[in-house]
């Protein structure tokens, strides 16, 4: 018997099981596009892009990347399955279970990442709170309990989490945390000011697009996990799509201010402390809190791709692979964060392109499965888009990979599977 909200990948969710709609969905996405990482993703753009330009380059990116995930989530809604199932439909069993392997390996990446995040900013404010050496300051200690808060909501299922958790009471201290920051940052920063402050050039637009847009698009992989549960594919799409936007616009908007009205230097810390210092670290703890939501999608969803690969129950792989991301967060420091979320763009978003064109164009939504000879094609596109990426990467860095790879594998995919 699994768990509630556990089901084995490859077997579709009963239609009576697919109960979220658009609040459900709305709740999700806006928790998961809220976070620390988020902050931090633009702490990275402000120095080179400035406000103006990084505000630009995060609504365009955000806006492109929502489209493209709340899509891919409505392929979860069609079929009921999870991600890395319904990528058999396109790929074959084999191409699906290279994808699972690559899944799980980049979702331990992101679930360690999480909990090393959550797990400097807690050190943080205790020291700010106690004092440096105090036992609630002690790294170890935040690794060990953020490792597992998240292991055990991974465990529980997203029915669980998502109706008992986030609906009742969650999302309201997280839009109570986000208010209270943009207050505080339009009470004492100078935003005019701001505004008119050039970047420095360290970094190009086409680049800080492809961060943004990575931000939504490491979803990709993960999302029909979730939307498998929704109850239409109409309120999938909304919910997922307005949620993660106004959530990661708005975290990430923030980081870019913080960072150049209180912590120009661009560190970690620095923001951190800035963070720290608005209404006595409470919005900053909230935060915090939300961040174990996160780690424990990347979790439960390395679980479900880890269950494509081995026929164990996902709540034994949740509890195995959250174990794992708490020893990687206790010996690993969190360095070359945006080259991480670069590589993840050039492997998935050209693999969705694949997939989005076959499941909408090709195959009409339907759940059919095409021939062999047009599966190894789709492999073939993915392939071509992943050069692709890599090529323009190298080549005209300022150009900017993601979007023109994802288009490309899409456009491989359309013109050799047409005639099927």
């Amino acid at each position: 018997m699994n768990t509630p909200g556990l089901y084995s990948p490859d077997v579709a969710v009963p239609l009576d099981k697919r109960v979220f709609g658009t609040r459900d969905l709305f709740s999700l996405w806006f928790s998961l596009g809220i976070g620390l990482m988020v902050l931090q993703t633009g702490a990275l753009l402000a120095p080179g892009l400035g406000l103006s330009g990084a505000l630009l380059a995060i609504v365009l990116g955000t806006l492109v990347g929502v489209a493209l995930l709340a899509s891919v989530g409505v392929i979860g809604s069609d079929t009921g399955l999870s991600s890395m199932a319904a990528l058999k439909l396109s790929l074959g069993s084999r191409g699906a279970m290279l994808a699972a392997l690559l899944n799980v390996l980049q979702l331990i990446g992101w679930g360690s990442f999480e909990i090393i995040v959550m797990r400097d900013a807690a050190s943080l404010l205790g020291a700010r709170a106690f004092s440096e050496g105090s036992l609630l300051s002690n790294p170890l200690l935040w690794t060990l309990l953020f490792g597992a808060l998240a292991t055990l909501l991974a465990v529980s299922g997203p029915l669980t989490f998502v109706r008992k958790v986030l609906r009742k009471w969650g999302i309201w201290l997280l839009l109570a945390a986000c208010v209270w920051l943009t207050w505080n940052l339009f009470a004492k920063a100078d935003l005019p000011a701001l505004w008119a402050q050039k970047g420095d050039g360290s970094l190009p637009f086409a680049v800080g697009f492809d961060i943004a847009i990575a931000m939504p698009l490491s979803w990709l992989p993960l999302i029909a996990d979730y939307s498998r549960f929704g109850s239409r594919a109409k309120k999938v799409f909304a919910g997922t799509a307005l949620g993660f936007f106004i959530g990661n616009v708005w975290l990430m908007s923030l980081g870019v201010a913080y960072t150049l009205a209180f912590a120009p230097s661009g560190e970690v810390n620095a923001l951190l402390l800035a963070l720290a210092g608005a209404g006595l670290g409470i919005p900053l703890l909230l935060i915090l809190l939300d961040e174990s939501e996160n780690a424990f999608a990347d979790i439960h969803s390395a679980a479900v791709s880890g269950g494509i690969l081995l026929k164990l129950k996902v709540e034994h792989l949740a509890l195995t692979i959250g174990v794992i991301c708490t020893l990687i967060a206790c010996f690993a420091p969190l360095a070359q964060y945006q080259n991480f979320l670069l590589l993840i763009g050039s492997v998935f978003a050209p693999l969705f392109g694949v997939v989005l064109v076959d499941h909408f164009i090709l195959r009409k939504r339907s759940a059919l499965v095409p021939p062999a000879l047009f599966r190894r094609a789709a492999l073939l596109a993915w392939l071509g888009g992943v050069s692709l990426y890599h090529l323009l990467a190298t080549v005209c860095p300022d150009v900017g990979a993601t979007l023109p790879a994802l288009v490309v594998a899409g456009a491989l995919q359309w013109a050799m599977g047409r005639h099927r």
